[in-house]
């Protein structure tokens, strides 16, 4: 049984991955007795694990328009397609795809408040970072945006416009500026997006890190737990929890039964159905997103990879250089429920434009990933109180949680802190 230590407020965090622990980290500077569960052996090992590492307010665009829409439509016959949508129907699948579209008419308001977000969540990961000590092969070198054609350019013209609206600077280029920021990345290019405040790092090395130190500022980390009931009453917050580790017998661990003063669900695509458990609608798809890290052993491996970060916004590629020996390439969205398996038509695309965007790079050593986006309608976290008072959310950032979640599990901290004894 879990018992608040003396006259701190005991507070659950269900999820280890970027979200959560960063919510730990915060919930245990402003003094509460933290608790983190997560179904894993170790931190960050579902969609923290190889994301395409940008944290990057230059993407802060929501997807909610009418030619994200019709592309989907257009691609849903394409294997290699950059969004592809498995078309058996559910009722979530269906009520969240109604609800997207609804969302249209708050693109613009949507796309400002992420930039905001997202400027404000660079100081507080480089804060953390600094105070304790986190090694995360940060590269601090921009990120530049590409473009192929002229009416590209033009469009993505119209959204550094919105973005300078939340307060973000990235200038326009040249092909020969795009040359002299990146030389390795070779192709054609009318034109492109320059943004030097953005910077890279490597999400999974960042989390394990800073649940380290969450562990030295006292947070109970139950690894290899997962939860199987939630409830939540004017008492408090009563969690049903079980081991995962195997046995050799085969059998199941015994439930153990937890109370703690108040819970913050952080538990990426698991979300919805925690908070149906407490009575609450988070309406959050698994989006699939697949990487690649390249492993550059060789010198001239090394010489041939980029170091700036990229986005191809046609393709819907991102890059990261992770540290002198990896290169991480991410993309693609997928629409197939919470299937993880890795697809070969879906990782070759991404080896293929390595190979034709770095023809001297060998991509003969590339691991591929695929994690699962939590993705709510609308393409905005939800950081908010539940129906009790005693249950608060820190979930939904689809693919900007590498990006937005230091500032909001800030905000998610400071609003379950303020409520104060209930």
């Amino acid at each position: 049984m879990r018992m608040s230590r003396s006259d701190r407020e005991s507070v659950a965090v269900i999820g280890a991955g970027i979200t959560g622990i960063t919510t730990a980290y915060n919930l245990a500077r402003r003094g509460h007795d933290v608790t983190v569960f997560d179904r894993h052996p170790y931190a960050a090992m579902e969609t923290s694990f190889a994301n395409g590492g940008q944290l990057s307010a230059s993407n802060a665009e929501v997807w909610n328009s009418w030619s994200t829409v019709l592309k989907g439509l257009k691609w849903m016959v394409s294997p290699g397609a950059p969004l592809l949508v498995n078309p058996k129907p559910s009722w979530h699948k269906l009520s969240w795809m109604a609800e997207f579209v609804a969302a249209i008419p708050r693109h613009e308001e949507n796309t400002i408040t992420t930039a905001r977000l997202a400027i404000e969540a660079r100081e507080h990961l480089r804060r953390m970072a600094v105070e304790e000590g986190i090694d995360f092969d940060a590269e601090n070198r921009g990120i530049l945006h590409f473009y192929a054609t002229k009416r590209e350019f033009e469009t993505a013209s119209r959204v550094t416009a919105l973005l300078a609206k939340g307060g973000l600077e990235r200038r326009a280029v040249t092909p020969a500026e795009i040359r002299s920021i990146e030389p390795a990345l070779q192709g054609e290019f009318y034109g492109g997006f320059y943004t030097p405040s953005d910077f890279t790092g490597d999400i999974h090395k960042f989390t394990n890190g800073l649940a380290l130190a969450c562990a030295r500022r006292g947070v109970t980390m139950r690894f290899s737990t997962e939860v199987l009931s939630a409830d939540a009453d004017e008492l408090g917050v009563a969690l049903v929890v079980r081991s995962t580790e195997p046995r050799l017998d085969d059998a199941q661990h015994a439930p153990e039964p937890c109370r703690f003063d108040k819970v913050v669900v952080c538990g990426g695509v698991m979300s919805r159905q925690l908070g149906a458990a407490f009575g609450d609608r988070i309406n959050v798809y698994p989006v699939k997103g697949y990487s690649i890290t390249v492993q550059l052993d060789d010198p001239a491996d090394q010489t041939a990879a980029p170091w700036v970060s990229l986005l191809d916004d046609k393709a819907k590629i991102v890059t990261s250089r992770l540290g002198a020996r990896r290169f991480r390439v991410a993309g693609t969205a997928e629409f197939n429920g919470t299937n993880r398996d890795i697809r070969a038509e879906r990782i070759a695309p991404l080896v293929a434009w390595c190979r034709a965007h770095f023809p001297g790079m060998s991509t003969r050593q590339a691991v591929p990933w695929a994690g699962l986006r939590p993705m709510m309608p609308d393409m905005m976290p939800r950081v908010a109180r539940g129906r009790s008072p005693r249950v608060f959310y820190n979930t939904g950032h689809g693919h900007l949680g590498w990006t937005l979640s230091a500032a909001t599990a800030d905000a998610v901290a400071a609003m379950a802190s303020a409520q104060g004894n209930t």
